[in-house]
C-alpha cells in the first residue's frame, strides 16, 4: 500500500472519536503490507476504497495489487484549554501540524450511559470549542513570527513589511476566534503562511456521529442539521456515520459486513464514505499502472501533469520522461482489453503539458 496522505481525527471526549478510530485502525491491520517497519499506535492505515482497481485486477490478472492509501492519526487530548496545555495541550497540537487534513468528529446522539464532557449534546459547542482551541494554538504560532518579523522589518527587509501586514491580518482574524483560512485572500499571504503549519488553515470535514438507528436516515436527527447549517458557513463538507456501527463491522469478514449494511439500509460503510470525502477534501484523485506484474492506483493532485505524476512512481521516470500512453479506465473497460482498446485508437500518446485525468491507465514512456 503506498500512502502519503494524513488526516487527522480530532473531537471532544466521548463523542466517538476513540470508536471511529479504533475501527479505522481495525480495518487497516488486515491489510498488513504496510511500507513502514512500525506504525506508532496512534496512526491508522487504511486502503482507498476503489472498485476501478479490482475490475482491472480482473482483466490483467498480475501477480500483486497495490491500492493506494491514507493515514489516520487520532489526536488525543483535545478538550477546552488545550492550547494551554491542558489534556495533552501540546502534545495533541504537535500531532496536528503535520496532517494535510483535519476531521472534526462531533457527538449527535443521545445516550445516558456514555456522559458528555460538557454535561449536554450540542454539536455546535462542542465544534467552536475545538475551534477556539485551535485558533489560540494558531494565535500563539502567529505572534511568536510577528516579533521575529518586526525586527526583520527594523532591519530594513522590504520583503518582511509585507509579511508582516499579512500576519497581522491574520492575527486579528485568530482573535476573534476566526479559522486563519478566513483571512487568506491572496496566494501572496497562503504562501506567507505555509511554513507556518497553521492549524486552523488546514481544510476540515465535520463528522456527525449519530445512532445505530438513525444512521440510514439521520433526517431526524436536530443535531446533524446543525452540523450541516454551521459546516456551510465554513464551506466546509458533513458525512453522518455511527461509530458504533463501525466498529461492529470492523470485526465482521468482508462478505458478513456488506450483509450487515444491507440489513442497515446502507450501501457503504461510514469508512469508505470517510476516506472518499478525505480524498475529495484534499483534491485528490487516482490513476493506475497496470500490467501483469503489478496493477496498482496512484495518487495525485487534481492538475497534475504527466511528468509530474510519473515523479510518484520514481524520480527517474519524471526526469526522463518521453511520452505519456494513455487510456481511459471507462474505455478499457468497455473494449475489454488494452489491445481492443489500442485498435480502436481509444489508446494515446501524450506529452509533457497533459494535465492527469481521474481514472487514467497510464505507461510512461522513458528514458534515463
Amino acid at each position: 500500500m503506498s500512502t502519503n496522505l494524513e488526516v487527522g481525527i480530532v473531537g471532544l471526549p466521548n463523542v466517538g472519536k476513540s470508536t471511529l478510530f479504533n475501527a479505522i485502525t481495525k480495518a487497516g491491520a488486515e491489510a498488513a503490507n504496510y511500507p513502514f517497519c512500525t506504525i506508532e499506535p496512534n496512526v491508522g492505515v487504511v486502503e482507498v476504497p476503489d472498485e476501478r482497481l479490482w475490475r482491472l485486477t480482473e482483466m490483467y490478472r498480475p501477480r500483486k495489487t497495490t491500492p493506494t492509501a491514507m493515514r489516520f492519526v487520532d489526536i488525543a487530548g483535545l478538550v477546552k484549554g488545550a492550547a494551554q496545555g491542558e489534556g495533552l495541550g501540546n502534545k495533541f497540537l504537535s500531532h496536528i501540524r503535520q496532517v494535510d487534513a483535519v476531521v472534526q468528529v462531533v457527538r449527535c446522539f443521545t445516550d445516558e450511559n456514555v456522559t458528555h464532557v460538557a454535561g449536554s449534546i450540542d454539536p455546535v459547542r462542542d465544534i467552536e470549542i475545538i475551534n477556539t482551541e485551535l485558533c489560540l494554538a494558531d494565535l500563539e504560532t502567529v505572534e511568536k513570527r510577528i516579533e521575529r518579523t518586526q525586527k526583520m522589518v527594523k532591519g530594513g527587509d522590504k520583503k518582511a513589511q509585507a509579511e508582516l501586514e499579512a500576519l497581522n491580518t491574520v492575527k486579528a482574524a485568530l482573535e476573534k476566534a476566526e479559522p486563519a483560512r478566513r483571512a487568506i485572500q491572496s496566494e501572496e499571504v497562503a504562501a506567507i503562511l505555509r511554513d507556518l503549519f497553521l492549524l486552523t488553515v488546514k481544510p476540515t470535514l465535520f463528522v456527525a456521529n449519530v445512532s445505530e438507528e438513525e444512521v440510514a436516515d439521520p433526517s431526524g436527527n436536530p443535531y446533524v442539521q446543525q452540523v450541516k447549517e454551521y459546516a456551510e458557513k465554513e464551506g466546509a463538507a458533513v458525512i453522518v456515520v455511527s461509530a458504533k456501527v463501525e466498529s461492529e463491522i470492523a470485526e465482521l469478514a468482508d462478505e458478513e459486513a456488506q450483509e450487515f449494511l444491507a440489513d442497515l439500509g446502507l450501501n457503504e460503510s461510514g469508512l469508505d464514505k470517510l476516506i472518499k470525502a478525505s480524498y475529495n477534501l484534499l483534491g485528490l484523485m487516482t490513476f493506475f499502472t497496470a500490467g501483469e506484474p503489478e496493477v496498482r492506483a496512484w495518487t495525485i493532485v487534481r492538475g497534475t501533469k504527466a511528468p509530474q505524476a510519473a515523479g510518484k512512481i520514481h524520480t527517474d521516470i519524471e526526469r526522463g520522461f518521453i511520452r505519456a500512453e494513455i487510456v481511459s479506465y471507462n474505455d478499457l473497460i468497455a473494449c475489454g482489453s488494452h489491445n481492443a482498446a489500442r485498435e480502436k485508437g481509444l489508446v494515446r500518446l501524450e506529452g509533457k503539458d497533459y494535465i492527469m485525468q481521474d481514472g487514467d491507465v497510464t505507461y510512461f514512456r522513458f528514458n534515463v
